[in-house]
Formats: structure tokens, C-alpha cells, sequence
């Protein structure tokens, strides 16, 4: 039983630089489907294993419209404006974060491991999300999908031992507040409380590659946030739509 897993395959940075390219032409999922599924072909040859692949980047790219549509068409105008490779990961990853709830848990073990300054090993996260999830016949795969995705995006790095990884953390920095903005209206609406504390937000385990340097008044002034200072001098962040 998946029970919401869903990430179940592999997915390369190309093929998602792919997928929003191919988006931000069209909104023909037919098309970008058979786009797709040339350049996936170059690395899958299974079709069933293609299928699955392309049913990710669609639902990264295409389908998040139905979770946030001003979050996605937003992402689709920064793609657009984007110039480097670092820029559109911030895009790629805030789409991901808010089509598979199971990558978020992932990434915020990771994240939470990084925190203690130890190497992460694909053991230690399966162990963890086992004992929120149980054990499920495919969550340790799923894991290491997940796992070997941020390691495609750069996002983990072998640390010379096997299963053993380093993430990077803060490695990601964006010149636009804009883009951070977004990138926080993601990790909220994928995450299991409806507000946060600013100061927990800016933090959120699951962003640990992303180095967050806007501050309180940039979420003030964005429309995906309610600001509400509360009794104790701090404040709290939910969404506004």
C-alpha cells in the first residue's frame, strides 16, 4: 500500500529543467507527455519505468496547478526570467515540495540529521520514516529515490562511504527576494501546520540547501502570507489564500 508515497522513480535535474521548459510553452499535457517521453526514453528503456518517471514531472510541473495555481503560475514566471541553473532548482524544488508530501518528510529528516553535524546515511532516514510511517513495503525505495534525486540536483554529496552522504547545507543563495518569497509560500503550504513562527519557517529542516535571507517585511508585503503578531512579541506565518 503507497499510502501517499508516490515518489517512485529517479528523477534527473535535465528532465525537470525539461518539464518546465516544455510547460512554459504549453499547457498541453499531451504534448509535453510525448516531449518527455523522447528524452526520458534516452535514459529509461523500460516503458513502464518511463511512465512512471513522466507521471512525476507532470505532476511537478503540470498538475501542482490544482494544489496552488498562484504558487504554480508563479513559478512558471520566474522560470522564465531565470538565467542559471542554481535560480530555477529554488523552482524546481518548491514544486516538488508541494506535489509529494513523502519528498518533504524525506528532506526534513535530512535536514534534521545535517543539523547535528553528522554524515547522513540512507539507513538513518529509513529508520525514521518508519517509525512516523511504519513499514511500508515502499517507503525504503521511495527513500532512496528521493535520495538519489537530491544527489543528482547536487543538493547531497558521497562523503567517500557507501550509502553515506553530506548534505549542503545553505548552498543554494538567490539574488531575488522574490524568489525566496516563493520558496517559503511552498515549504507552508506543504507543510503540516497551517502557521508557523517566522523565525521556524526561515528554518524549516526540509529547506536546508536553500541559504533564506529575506526577513519579516518581505512576507508582509507578499500576497501568499498573513502576518500576526502575537501575545508573546513573536510572530506567526499561515498562508493567505
Amino acid at each position: 500500500m503507497d499510502k501517499g508515497i508516490g515518489f517512485r522513480r529517479n528523477i534527473l535535474l535535465p528532465w525537470l529543467e525539461a518539464a518546465a521548459s516544455y510547460r512554459s510553452e504549453t499547457d498541453d499535457v499531451a504534448e509535453i507527455r510525448g516531449r518527455l517521453d523522447t528524452l526520458v526514453g534516452q535514459d529509461i528503456g523500460s516503458t513502464a519505468n518511463r511512465r512512471m518517471a513522466i507521471d512525476t514531472l507532470i505532476n511537478i510541473w503540470v498538475k501542482s496547478r490544482s494544489i496552488s495555481s498562484s504558487l504554480h503560475d508563479e513559478a512558471l514566471a520566474h522560470f522564465d526570467k531565470a538565467y542559471t541553473g542554481d535560480c530555477r532548482l529554488w523552482l524546481h524544488y518548491g514544486l516538488v515540495l508541494l506535489a509529494y508530501p513523502f519528498f518533504r518528510e524525506v528532506a526534513a529528516v535530512i535536514g534534521q540529521l545535517a543539523r547535528q553535524g553528522n554524515g547522513v546515511t540512507s539507513h538513518m532516514v529509513k529508520r525514521r520514516l518508519i517509525a512516523s510511517r511504519g513499514h511500508l513495503g515502499s517507503l525504503e525505495k521511495a527513500v532512496e529515490r528521493v535520495i538519489f534525486s537530491l544527489r543528482n540536483w547536487g543538493l547531497l554529496e558521497n562523503s567517500g562511504e557507501r550509502y553515506h552522504y553530506a548534505p549542503r547545507s545553505q548552498v543554494l543563495v538567490s539574488d531575488s527576494s522574490e524568489v525566496e518569497v516563493w520558496l517559503l509560500a511552498c515549504a507552508l503550504r506543504a507543510h503540516p501546520a497551517e502557521e508557523l513562527p517566522f523565525v521556524d519557517l526561515v528554518r524549516v529542516a526540509e529547506l536546508f540547501a536553500f541559504r533564506i535571507k529575506v526577513g519579516l517585511g518581505a512576507l508582509r508585503q507578499s500576497p501568499h502570507f498573513a502576518v500576526d503578531r502575537q501575545g508573546g512579541g513573536w510572530d506567526s506565518v499561515r498562508l493567505a489564500e
